[in-house]
């Protein structure tokens, strides 16, 4: 299972400007860190990790919005119920980490990542930073799709 230091590890070596931030309490939901950070729920990033025929996708997006599984069933050409939340063993043989604590990035393998680009209209935001008392703060959101790739896909009906 990796941790925050390597977490740390991984944003020396990728040149990210970031860090992690360590709290006195668990972070369970976004709405908890948000709380505990000080700052507004859509500048908090998941990261969730989806099962799809013969593969996996780390879906990241902001705040408490939900994540549309059509959106990525149309994105992948496949059914809506083949669109599966990974289950807690899967996303932490998959990401490295537990659920409640994935990073965007940072992960042992290359993750097919989509992020919904409202994550970027932030330029700083909070993501998971390897711990259930870890945070990552990132300085530039648009590292997240600078390390991993990550493809722009809106991830949940909003008005642009």
């Amino acid at each position: 299972m990796l941790t925050p230091n390597d977490l740390m590890a991984f944003l020396a070596q990728n040149e990210i400007a970031g860090e992690i931030l360590f709290l006195d309490a668990p972070t369970p939901t976004v709405e908890a860190a948000a709380l505990a950070l000080d700052t507004l729920p859509e500048r908090v990033a998941k990261s969730v990790l989806f099962t799809l025929p013969g593969e996996v996708v780390l879906a990241i997006t902001c705040g408490t919005q939900l994540i549309e599984r059509r959106a990525l069933a149309d994105a992948f050409g496949v059914g809506r119920k083949k669109v599966r939340l990974a289950n807690a063993e899967t996303v932490l043989r998959m990401t490295g980490y537990p659920v409640g604590t994935v990073p965007p990035f940072g992960h042992p393998q290359a993750l097919k990542t989509i992020i919904d680009p409202r994550v970027l209209d932030h330029a700083q935001i909070y993501a998971g930073g390897g711990a259930h008392n870890a945070m990552l703060r990132l300085e530039n959101s648009r590292d997240i799709v600078r390390v991993s790739g990550a493809l722009l896909l809106h991830l949940h009906n909003l008005p642009v």
